[in-house]
């Protein structure tokens, strides 16, 4: 029979070990062995028999029922919460990048003119927005 640590003690040295380790982990994202992006380019067709794979297990909704909404609302409050303020201050600059052409079409849109509050002609002043972010949106997938 072969030998190995308890659960537990395996757990408790994860826990303890591997939070000091920031160091190594910040080393390592610096200095790839190879480039992140061409690695996960070419792993593509690898990526997409993955999913096809879980897809016919149907593992998305087994993982779901299996994690259940304790493990979801635990984990979002326990690392979430904490996270969420350094993350969303980390991401102003990518967040104005990426809102920045949806907020110049808004800028350019031509708005009809407004009526009387609940009068249904105040839907085009939205099908106006919704063409332009649409528009938008379209450009971007191509």
């Amino acid at each position: 029979m072969a030998f190995i640590r308890s659960i537990e003690k395996i757990g408790e040295k994860f826990a303890t070990v591997t939070p000091t380790r920031a160091s190594e982990y910040d080393f390592g994202v610096r200095n790839p062995r190879k480039s992140w992006a061409g690695a996960t380019a070419a792993s593509e067709s690898s990526y997409e028999a993955g999913v096809q794979g879980a897809i016919a297990k149907k593992k998305f909704g087994k993982g779901v029922k299996a994690a259940g909404d304790t493990a979801w609302a635990e984990g979002a409050v326990q690392k979430g919460t904490q996270r969420w303020g350094p993350g969303v201050a980390l991401a102003r600059d990518k967040y104005q990048r990426g809102f920045a052409p949806y907020h110049a079409a808004i800028e350019r849109t031509q708005l009809p003119p407004r009526y009387p509050r609940r009068d249904p002609r105040n839907l085009a002043r939205v099908e106006a927005i919704d063409k332009a972010l649409s528009a938008v949106k379209e450009g971007m997938a191509k």
